[in-house]
């Protein structure tokens, strides 16, 4: 009975190549959200209905979902159909697709937000709609949101706990492991919530040093 966290250092190993799946798992899923929200957030303001309404309902689709669920889905539910994916794989494809499309509403509103003028200029030096967009109008937006999108980086830290079900030895499986080899969850859960915690300082002060940049921008 009690604490014994000396319990900790046999598997400190195991705790640390949790951290690093982690750490993998989140960095590739967040820079493939704000790829895929940004085309998102682009096509949905397009005049195009063909375009615009089926990333509209790709959106009302996944927001209206639970992260879980897509998980399992496109983990156990797309070997049905031929396409049989590793389990880093889907946590990464089920992570990006949740929070693009939360990543998309945010951009979208920031390329609303953004002068008329500044495409109207654009275009008067000869760019295309697309080169106004790629070049003027979204690099403006993604400056005027990165708070925003800061805070859902953050939230995919946090919520990349969800792929352990599937069987990722990310940091909350690697304790789970070391738990059912010691039955000592205070001790571990504890641990891996502290490493959770010095991830999360390190991608803040990341997103802080980016909003610092882009202020500069606007």
């Amino acid at each position: 009975m009690g604490l014994d966290f000396s319990i900790l250092a046999g598997y400190e190993g195991v705790l640390v190549q949790g951290a690093i799946w982690t750490v993998g798992l989140t960095v590739a899923s967040i820079v493939l959200s704000l790829v895929i929200g940004t085309l998102m957030a682009v096509f949905r303001l397009s005049g195009m209905r063909i375009v615009r309404w089926p990333v509209s309902f790709v959106i009302w689709l996944f927001m209206g979902t639970p992260l879980l669920l897509q998980l399992y889905l496109i983990y156990f539910g797309l070997v049905q159909i031929g396409l049989d994916l590793n389990a880093f794989t889907a946590g990464v494809i089920a992570l990006s697709l949740h929070f693009a499309v939360y990543d998309a509403d945010i951009i979208r509103a920031g390329i609303v937000a953004v002068d008329k003028g500044q495409y109207e200029a654009a275009r008067s030096l000869g760019l295309s709609h697309a080169q106004a967009m790629r070049k003027s109008i979204v690099p403006q937006a993604l400056y005027n949101v990165a708070p925003a999108l800061g805070n859902m980086m953050i939230a995919l830290l946090k919520e990349s706990s969800l792929v352990s079900v599937i069987g990722v030895m990310e940091l909350t499986l690697s304790a789970q492991r070391a738990i059912s080899d010691t039955f000592r969850p205070f001790e571990f859960y504890l641990a891996a919530a502290v490493i959770y915690y010095v991830l999360n300082l390190v991608l803040e002060q990341a997103v802080k040093a980016v909003e610092r940049r882009s202020a500069k921008y606007r």
